[in-house]
């Protein structure tokens, strides 16, 4: 069954259609197609590179503040569309209509937000010489890139694009935009209207199957690439853009730990909090809580307050939300596979695993729906614990001291976010900048409770690079020094 949804590339201003197309399934009714979007060409890629960068020197030409108030006109009207655009992202992602809602909500804010350092744009530091050292009198500025390509994935791709597009325009780049290959519906729709009233092409949308869209990193006109996705995906993307030495922002995969010590709030508040951080997407949120790290004296209620708030999930269709579904499918047969194999060995190895919901039938049976499940006192070295699951599944590991606490939350290849709960504001300052990531939070966690004015980014394999506020400007602009020998 296909549905008669189409989207198109926007190309310099103009709409694309392709004769070849993407078929976009629907991870929650087995044979399904939700729509189809064109798939571009290396001639269309081509193409689009050589209209960025011609449009790149007037863009480039304007103020900050220029910029910014054509963006300004640019995302009015957003809004109102807000409910389809949620309805056909549901539909190929699989996740609960109101986070689609949300997605493109936060799109919206990320972009405002962004606009508030139009001012910020053009700023400069002056150097003055130094008596009897330095005679140079230089001034720093920022200017833009160039063309820059922006990859965002399957689950929050609307406002993940929030995180970086307004930023690399506002900078003056040109900007391409890539959906997701599995999910692009939603994307291109919003990427093309925005794009339609800003220059042509200021911004594109390119959707297609991946080998034939190599030349938005390879070529040499690229100037920044800009990917979140796995961190398999990024080495991909790093490796294909060294070979012309084009920078790359990378916000990977996580292995966020959430510690809590002896003295965690554990009230209903915190708890929901804590639930919704690690199952919300139905567990497929980079910067979701990955692994639990719990005083031994607390597990006991931590555990209870978990499975209390997983008695009430009720499997189904995404858009079938307003009737009762709490937790839609993950998005791909793969993903499927991959989370029930952990769970399989977290058996196998004889763990606690606590499994809640039942599995859909009728028409939604053999979609890609998994039980929500807690590995209780679940030994370090499982799988579960060690790799990023990307599913709706949460080891919960004990620790008697709060260095072991700190060293468990460590000791993975992954730094993207962490979190610390805790009573105490002295053991919140003394622990948070000990957890090795990008981005810590007291007493909370999970995407919805980011700071959008923050930097936000991950070390070790979570990523390179920052995105959002001022830094996430500075992060698709080069420093520039003109330097004067005083006279």
């Amino acid at each position: 069954m296909m549905s008669d949804l189409h989207t198109v590339l926007f190309i310099n201003g103009e709409e694309r259609n392709t004769d070849q197309v993407l078929e976009i399934a629907d991870p929650g009714k087995p044979g399904r197609i939700v729509g189809t979007a064109s798939a571009a060409s290396a001639e269309d890629v081509g193409d689009a590179v050589a209209a960025a960068e011609a449009a790149f020197a007037a863009w480039s030409a304007l103020s900050g503040p220029e910029r910014a108030e054509q963006m300004a006109a640019a995302i009015q009207g957003i809004a109102e569309h807000r409910d389809d655009d949620a309805a056909v992202l549901s539909q190929e992602n699989g996740k609960v209509v109101h986070e689609a809602w949300v997605d493109s909500l936060v799109f919206e804010l990320r972009w405002n937000l962004a606009l508030t350092h139009a001012d910020d744009v053009d700023t400069s530091e002056l150097l003055e010489p130094v008596p009897g050292a330095i005679p140079n009198s230089t001034r720093i500025t920022y200017q833009p890139m160039g063309v820059v390509t922006i990859i965002v994935p399957f689950n929050w791709p609307i406002a993940i694009l929030g995180a970086a597009l307004p930023h690399a325009l506002l900078a003056g780049n040109t900007v391409i935009v890539k959906p997701p290959l599995t999910a692009p519906l939603a994307t291109a729709r919003v990427v093309q209207r925005v794009a339609e009233k800003l220059p042509a092409g200021v911004l594109q949308v390119i959707t297609g199957h991946d080998a034939d869209l190599s030349g938005l990193i390879s070529n040499e006109k690229i100037a920044k690439v800009g990917f979140t996705g796995s961190v398999n995906g990024g080495r991909k993307i790093m490796e294909m853009a060294s070979r012309s030495l084009t920078p790359v922002t990378l916000e990977l995969g996580g292995n966020d730990a959430a510690v809590f010590l002896e003295d965690a709030p554990l009230d209903d508040e915190h708890l929901d909090k804590l639930f919704g951080a690690i199952y919300d997407t139905t567990g497929q949120i980079c910067m979701n809580a990955k692994r639990l790290i719990v005083h031994r004296s607390r597990m006991d209620e931590l555990v209870a307050g978990l499975e209390s708030r997983l008695a009430g999930v009720k499997l189904g269709y995404g858009l079938d939300e307003p009737e009762g579904t709490t937790m839609g499918p993950l998005h791909s047969p793969t993903q499927k596979t991959f989370v029930e194999d952990l769970i399989r060995e977290a058996k196998e190895s004889g763990a606690d695993v606590r499994e809640f919901g039942e599995l859909p039938g009728g028409e939604l049976e053999g979609g890609n729906f998994v039980r929500p499940a807690i590995v209780v006192d679940a030994d370090p070295s499982l799988r579960v614990v060690t790799e990023e699951q990307f599913g709706p599944v949460i080891p919960v590991i004990p620790f008697d001291s709060e260095e072991e606490a700190i060293r468990l939350a460590n000791d993975t290849w992954a730094g993207l976010g962490n979190s610390v709960w805790t009573g105490d504001s002295s053991a919140a300052d003394r622990v948070a900048p000990q957890l090795k990531s990008g981005y810590v939070w007291v007493n909370d966690h999970g995407a919805t409770r980011l700071d959008l004015r923050a930097p936000f980014g991950g070390v070790k394999q979570s990523g390179i690079g920052r995105e959002q506020g001022l830094h996430g400007v500075r992060d698709f602009q080069e420093p520039h020094a003109v330097s004067v020998i005083a006279d």
